[in-house]
């Protein structure tokens, strides 16, 4: 079966001839959750922004269900949601609106919206906070928004930036949880964290990124075969990799 999610042999950056990113090979499969880690820097924004198709590949391909951006832009573009670092919303639209906007651009019918956001609102104990603005919210409520929006969607594929800044305990908890259930009915993740003992928890995989290239990938095992350190934590294990391979 193909991956979910397939990054070949990829090159690229913001400028052309001067690529931040070099050869990256990434696989997510159905139902697969894979971490990228790395320091600030490595090139993690980098890359997302190549999956999202803001940057366009100097050398190899982003395919999403085995199908690039310039092949079908319409099919590429509705196999995925983003939960961007920093929650971006509309002035003028409530929490509710916003999903109600979301649920417009995706064509999701109208008793499947009702009962998405009625799920997600629960969850995240924002049904109070339906009617308000994003200007009366705090920026962990803001985060919430993005993240009921994109968990709206159901795509095949998620792409999450750093999920858990801003937010408090419990919705950290409903996050995980919901990404749980989610993978567990096939759903596939990219996660971006510096939080490396949850996502240590939680992802089948993991990709560490270091100045555009990657250093290592696989399970926790296997990472732990590839350093020779066979009860390190994933914090560890980041720490060694990286301090082998200095600037």
């Amino acid at each position: 079966m193909d991956p979910i999610l397939h990054i070949s042999r990829l090159s690229g950056g913001y400028l052309p001839g001067k690529p931040i990113l070099r050869d990256l090979e990434i696989t997510v499969g159905q139902g697969e959750m894979v971490g990228l880690i790395g320091l600030n820097g490595a090139g993690k924004s980098t890359t997302i922004k190549h999956i999202l198709g803001l940057l366009k590949p100097q050398e190899g391909s982003v395919r999403i269900r085995n199908r690039t951006l310039e092949e079908d832009p319409l099919g590429y573009r509705s196999s995925y949601s983003f939960v961007p670092e920093s929650p971006e919303l509309y002035d003028d639209l409530t929490i509710e609106e916003h999903l109600e906007l979301t649920a417009m651009a995706y064509d999701i019918p109208k008793e499947a919206f009702k009962e998405r956001a009625g799920r997600l609102m629960r969850e995240f104990q924002m049904e109070p906070k339906r009617k308000s603005f994003p200007g009366q919210l705090s920026k962990g409520m803001k985060q919430k928004v993005m993240i009921m929006n994109a968990f709206l969607v159901e795509p095949a594929l998620y792409v999450i930036d750093e999920p858990f800044l801003g937010l408090d305990p419990l919705a950290m908890r409903s996050l995980l949880d919901i990404m749980a259930d989610f993978k567990s009915r096939g759903a596939s993740f990219l996660i971006c964290s510096h939080i490396l003992a949850t996502i240590e928890r939680y992802c089948d995989r993991f990709v560490v990124l270091h100045q555009g290239r990657i250093l290592a990938q696989g399970t926790l095992e296997e990472l732990r075969q590839q350093t020779g350190l066979s009860d390190a934590t994933l914090d560890e294990l980041f720490y060694e990799l990286v301090r082998r391979n200095p600037a």
